[in-house]
C-alpha cells in the first residue's frame, strides 16, 4: 500500500514506537509470534480485523484510535534558535516556537524587551489566554486596571480578552518566555507597538 493513511503495518510500527514497545514484547502480550508482528509491519501480511483487535488490545488501543492517528506531515518537535522566526517589529524581539501554523492550539514565544521599551500605550485585547515567566530583567504588566512589576522567576497568566500591556522598567533587556492559546490571530503575533 502506498498511502500511509491506510498502511496498517506502518501505522502499527508508529503506534509501537509511540508506546515504547518492542516487536517481541508486543508479540508476547498479544499471544503471537514475533515474525507475525514483523510481517505485518513490513506489509507482507495483512491482519484480519480480529487479529488487529487482539494486537491493539495488548497496547491497549481501540481500532478507532488506531485508524484516526495522523500519519502524514509529522510535526516538528525540536527547534534550533537559528530556525525560529522573529515576528517582532521595532525594538522588541519576539521569536515564535512552533505556533505559526493555523491548526496549532498554542504559540510559545521568546520575547526580549530592550530597557525602557513598551508594547504601547493603547491596551489591546484578544481571544484566548496568555501566560508567561520573566527569565531575566524586570517587566511591568498591566491587565485592565491591575498592574504588577515582575522580576526574574515571576510570571503572569490571564484571559487575553482583558486589555493588557507590557513595559520593561529596568536598565537591561527583559527576557520573557510566554505562551498564548489559541495561537491563531492573537495580537502578540502581529506587530507590537514600539
Amino acid at each position: 500500500m502506498d498511502d500511509p493513511e491506510e498502511d496498517v503495518g506502518a501505522r502499527l510500527k508508529m503506534v509501537r514506537h509511540i508506546y515504547g514497545i518492542s516487536q517481541r514484547e508486543l508479540a508476547r502480550r498479544a499471544g503471537m509470534t514475533n515474525a507475525t508482528i514483523s510481517f505485518i509491519e513490513l506489509g507482507k501480511v495483512s491482519p484480519s480485523v480480529g487479529s488487529l483487535q487482539k494486537i491493539l488490545g495488548a497496547i491497549p488501543m481501540s481500532l478507532t484510535d488506531f485508524f484516526s492517528l495522523e500519519m502524514s506531515g509529522a510535526k516538528q518537535i525540536f527547534f534550533r534558535g537559528s530556525e525560529v522566526p522573529d515576528i517582532g517589529h521595532g525594538t522588541v524581539s519576539c521569536r515564535l516556537f512552533g505556533g505559526a501554523k493555523a491548526n496549532c492550539g498554542m504559540s510559545l514565544l521568546w520575547k526580549v524587551f530592550p530597557a525602557g521599551d513598551d508594547t504601547g500605550f493603547s491596551l489591546e485585547s484578544a481571544e484566548g489566554e496568555i501566560g508567561g515567566v520573566v527569565v531575566s530583567g524586570d517587566l511591568e504588566v498591566t491587565v485592565g486596571s491591575d498592574f504588577a512589576l515582575l522580576s526574574t522567576g515571576d510570571g503572569y497568566y490571564f484571559d487575553a480578552q482583558r486589555p493588557h500591556r507590557f513595559r520593561n522598567t529596568g536598565r537591561c533587556d527583559c527576557v520573557v518566555v510566554s505562551a498564548m492559546m489559541p495561537a491563531y490571530g492573537h495580537p502578540d503575533l502581529q506587530e507590537p507597538n514600539s
